[in-house]
């Protein structure tokens, strides 16, 4: 089956955020703190894909406030922060949402995201992940983590379900400083 065949039967992305969401790159205040950037082409296409009907989820290992507040502006519906074991935490937004493996997307960078990569519908790699990683990806998005490589992942798919084109045009039914 193509990745475009699987984009079609997708209905939640799930995403990593350390190398994916960002650059992987880490700011470490006095206090020990942890500040992170992130790309607002990712969310304006996050922002984009839930217009068109998409739930979008984030599975990371680490905790961050910023990300919290990121995520609510966002309106990402499944944020799991210190997931030691994604794969069991993808197992509960399953069963929780009773969807299909098949249904869900996860897009992201390193050897932590490889079991989740293999039991999804489609898998995406950014463009600087993991080269084992990028072996199970279905989709390689030419962008690098953190510089809009989740937005092009979720065009991609958006594009495969024939919704780009309505989506974009809408683009101006975003409000506020959600980006």
């Amino acid at each position: 089956m193509t990745a475009e065949e699987r984009a079609r039967r997708i209905v939640l992305v799930l995403m990593d955020v350390d190398g994916t969401l960002t650059d992987g790159s880490l700011i470490v205040t006095p206090d020990g703190e942890e500040l992170k950037t992130y790309h607002v082409h990712d969310g304006l296409g996050i922002l984009l894909a839930r217009l068109a009907g998409l739930d979008l989820g984030i599975i990371t290992g680490k905790t961050s406030k910023g990300l919290e507040k990121r995520a609510e502006r966002l309106g990402i519906t499944e944020l799991h922060q210190g997931a030691v074991d994604k794969p069991r935490v993808l197992a509960s937004i399953l069963e929780k949402r009773g969807l299909d493996p098949a249904a869900v997307a996860y897009i992201g960078d390193d050897l932590g995201d490889l079991a989740v990569m293999r039991s999804v519908g489609l898998a995406a790699a950014v463009a600087d992940a993991h080269p084992e990683v990028k072996e199970h990806c279905q989709y390689i998005c030419r962008t690098p983590g953190g510089r809009g490589a989740v937005r092009e992942f979720l065009e991609f798919i958006l594009k495969a379900q024939s919704k780009w084109g309505d989506v974009s045009a809408r683009v101006h039914e975003i409000k506020g400083p959600a980006i």
